[in-house]
């Protein structure tokens, strides 16, 4: 048996790991990451060119963070000459609120706007809209698969070190610390362990009394625009008698615009995903109704997997030496840098807490 002793050992290596160990590298600490797969493998959640930066929330938990995310995107600096967000701009519309979320977002001073339909389809020619809709500057998208390599750039420059292909079998806790068994005989030991392994979580914590993780194959895609126009970045709360769920998007330099119902993929098992393309009927038939200026004719799915709680609420939390970030439920990627800043927190301060709603009960 061979044990190797660390300071802190990070399971998981996309982009919530990631941005965890990143954090945990300003804080002069020296984190090991341990990936089950290959870099820049499409297995999980992470990869891709582009995310949602989707501020349209009314939570007070969620904007905080989002508060502390935007800060972390803005800290990391310019990757190849431009900032990881690209803010063109994001368009809420549709059965909601968005006098409160409007609300929301003046109070954290984010600019947002309430505009007309009519104003709307001025400005973006290839949407429709059926009734007013929330504007704000502040939001676009995050250049996703770039981040990921800028995390893991800072992560070596600042002590730590990512391992590729390295599966963990299990985890577990003596007197002493974490013991991570990667198999082969081969143990790595550290003080604490944060663990962010997506749809793997509830296989390698099932006696962490985690709420229910489901694990579903999502299947957005990309579609051609036919004409030459503006496009921001959006989410729309359709009719539910009509289509399956909200439907959010955002362009994609060199690959088209990006459509996508959120949440209704298929359960699958992580380790059998059959990488199927399901809905994409609905979604044509959404482009051809809401967004004119795309060709529904040209959809190019991509596959990914949300890991969600019943209620979309992320785990953000430590028992004994364990921390575990979880449950991102789609909406997770944009809130990587807060989300590492809290794993963080609860990594070097046994005593610190997450916002009331990210807690284990």
């Amino acid at each position: 048996m061979r044990t190797e002793t660390v300071d802190i050992i990070v399971v998981g290596g996309g982009v919530m790991g990631l941005a965890t160990a990143w954090e945990l590298t300003r804080r002069g600490r020296r984190p090991v990451v341990l990936e089950r797969f290959a870099r820049g493998h499409h297995e999980g959640a992470s990869h891709g060119a582009t995310r949602n930066f989707n501020n349209a929330y009314v939570e007070e938990h969620y904007l905080d963070l989002l508060v502390r995310a935007r800060a972390g995107w803005e800290a990391i600096g310019e990757v190849h000459g431009a900032p990881l967000l690209r803010l063109h701009g994001l368009v809420t519309h549709g059965d909601l609120d968005i006098a409160s979320i409007h609300a929301g977002l003046a109070a954290r001073r984010i600019p947002s706007a309430v505009l007309s339909p009519g104003e709307a389809a001025r400005r973006w020619p290839g949407m429709r809209f059926a009734g007013d809709v929330l504007w704000s500057s502040d939001a676009g998208v995050v250049r996703a698969a770039d981040a990921l390599r800028a995390f893991e750039r800072r992560i070596a420059t600042g002590g730590g070190d990512v391992r590729w292909s390295t599966p963990v079998a299990h985890i577990g806790e003596d007197p002493d610390g974490v013991v991570v068994d990667l198999g082969e005989g081969r143990l790595l030991r550290a003080g604490t362990a944060v663990v962010t392994a997506g749809a793997w979580t509830q296989k390698l914590l099932g006696r962490f009394g985690l709420p229910q993780l489901t694990v579903t194959e999502e299947t957005p895609a990309h579609f051609r625009p036919r004409i030459d126009a503006p496009w921001p970045s959006f989410n729309h709360h359709v009719d539910p008698a009509r289509f399956p769920a909200t439907v959010y998007g955002m362009p994609t330099p060199g690959e088209g615009v990006k459509a996508g119902f959120h949440r209704v993929g298929d359960e699958v098992d992580p380790d059998a995903r059959p990488h199927v393309a399901t809905r994409q009927r609905a979604l044509a038939e959404y482009v051809r109704e809401w967004l004119p200026g795309l060709d529904p004719e040209t959809a190019a799915p991509i596959s990914c997997t949300y890991t969600s709680t019943h209620d979309g609420a992320f785990v953000l939390d430590r028992r004994g030496r364990v921390v575990v970030g979880a449950g991102f439920s789609g909406h997770g990627f944009k809130f990587a840098p807060g989300v590492g800043g809290v794993l963080a927190d609860l990594a070097t301060d046994p005593d610190a807490r997450a916002a009331a709603p990210f807690r284990l009960p």
